[in-house]
């Protein structure tokens, strides 16, 4: 089902520079059209993604964008751009248009809900967490090997997130309990059955405070591999120096659970915070000017904010919500604390079994700070995540997602246009990965899947996926 309903209809357009759109179309679930980013953003992911100008003019005073490939390669090899080969703007006009959305094949089957899904920075690996206390790490070199089969110590609830260090020695994994355990990757056993076969070293992150439990939601390395940033359901972000060993920060940050954190770039210096309270919150951590003050407060989500993805330059990120909108900051346009209350809302919902309010759908937020709001998914009964497109392949030219309605869906950041739409999976996608350098993407689902979308493709047909019942609760 999944390989006859996911194929762009491009095979005629390969050669000749067309648009490449999904099945679904470029139509958003709206009666209103998506309107093109009028921001800085938009000149940069362009910056990012249109080739050189000697190799999209047809003729004097005419231009056409996309150049086909067959335009594209003929421009290199007679060396139209002066460059002596492509550079990183021309890779990415070639491979951006290739989206990863035949198949799908499939890489694991599990009898347990998937609830995390991630590549390695280089993409040689691909972690994937289980409900049923099961991490898988396969090698993605090696034909999708299981390289090491984890299973977790003093599980709570699910695995709720994990996060490989830069260096991919090491895996941290979280669950509703402040423990964060640490895992060494590169050892020899396959199998670690935590303190059974392998230590699974516990840092504790409630140390500081007494040993109180929470659960954490969120955690992510820094960029060094020395620090671990965390958000939980205490309200707080944690900040652990793995140096020290010793939790380092501690953020009274919001008025409702922290559902996730990240590093906004490489110096570790600038965190982003999202919450139940509805909020965008950044923290710079070299100038607090007060106790648990951030930098600034961005509003616009009606609901709570389920996941947060930096694009990496210390500016620009996006965030998930359970007002079913991906939303686009420009942290220069946050402000320095909430202004608005949100009174105006007039229905009780819930959405861990709830489904939204169709009267809540057309409502916008009185002081939203968004530069570009994104709508067509669902965000239903789990914290779904969303993120930049590659930079190396596709430039951040596109935001994908996974949704409640079994589908991952693709955005074109500058357009807001869904591009493509992935339909294979029976129950929520809750995390999918993008190959940070090759045209595959990895989705898992509720519904114990984990499966590769490609471009081209094995040459070879998908495998027909047998279905197996999966027993639903409604939880985080």
């Amino acid at each position: 089902m999944g390989y006859a309903m996911s194929r762009l209809e491009i095979e005629s357009e390969l050669f000749e520079g067309g648009n490449v759109t999904s099945e679904a179309g470029c139509s958003n679930r709206s009666d209103k059209p998506f309107c093109k980013v009028d921001h800085e953003i938009a000149q940069l992911t362009n910056l990012k993604s249109v080739p050189n100008e000697r190799l999209h003019q047809l003729m004097p005073g005419k231009k056409k964008l996309p150049v086909s490939p067959v335009k594209m390669l003929a421009g290199r090899e007679g060396n139209y751009s002066r460059r002596g080969g492509f550079s990183s703007a021309d890779r990415c006009h070639m491979i951006s248009r290739y989206l990863p959305v035949n198949g799908p094949w499939l890489a694991d089957q599990m009898t347990s809900r998937a609830y995390v899904s991630q590549f390695s920075a280089d993409g040689s690996l691909f972690v994937a967490g289980f409900q049923g206390s099961d991490i898988r790490i396969y090698n993605v070199d090696r034909g999708w090997k299981v390289q090491k089969n984890i299973l977790a110590k003093s599980l709570r609830w699910t695995v709720t997130d994990t996060s490989l260090s830069p260096d991919q020695r090491h895996l941290v994994y979280t669950s509703m309990s402040p423990i964060v355990h640490i895992v060494n990757v590169g050892s020899a056993t396959t199998e670690s059955l935590a303190n059974i076969t392998e230590v699974h070293e516990g840092l504790d992150f409630s140390a500081a405070d007494g040993g109180y439990s929470f659960g954490i939601f969120s955690v992510k390395f820094s960029t060094d591999g020395r620090e671990l940033v965390a958000g939980s359901s205490d309200d707080s972000i944690y900040v652990y120096d793995l140096e020290a060993n010793k939790l380092s920060l501690r953020i009274a940050a919001h008025m409702a659970d922290v559902n996730t954190v990240t590093f906004a770039d490489e110096s570790g210096n600038l965190i982003y915070s999202g919450s139940d309270d509805n909020l965008c919150k950044v923290w710079d951590r070299r100038c607090f000017v007060a106790k648990d003050k951030p930098a600034g407060v961005l509003m616009g989500h009606l609901e709570g904010v389920t996941f947060i993805d930096s694009r990496g330059d210390g500016r620009y990120f996006i965030s998930n919500g359970k007002d079913q909108t991906i939303k686009l900051w420009d942290t220069r346009k946050m402000s320095s604390n909430t202004s608005c209350n949100l009174g105006f809302r007039t229905y009780d919902w819930d959405y861990r079994w709830m489904d939204y309010p169709p009267q809540a759908r057309d409502l916008k937020h009185p002081s939203d700070q968004s530069i570009a709001t994104y709508k067509g998914h669902s965000v239903l009964r789990t914290l779904i995540r969303c993120y930049f497109s590659p930079e190396y392949s596709t430039g951040q030219k596109y935001i994908y997602t996974g949704s409640h309605d079994s589908r991952v869906y693709i955005y074109d950041v500058a357009t807001g246009a869904q591009v493509a739409v992935l339909k294979h999976h029976t129950s929520p996608v809750r995390d999918c990965s993008w190959h940070p350098y090759y045209p595959m993407l990895v989705s898992s689902s509720w519904d114990g899947d984990v499966v590769k979308w490609e471009f081209p493709g094995s040459g070879e047909a998908p495998t027909p996926v047998s279905k197996k019942r999966i027993r639903r609760r409604y939880y985080y």
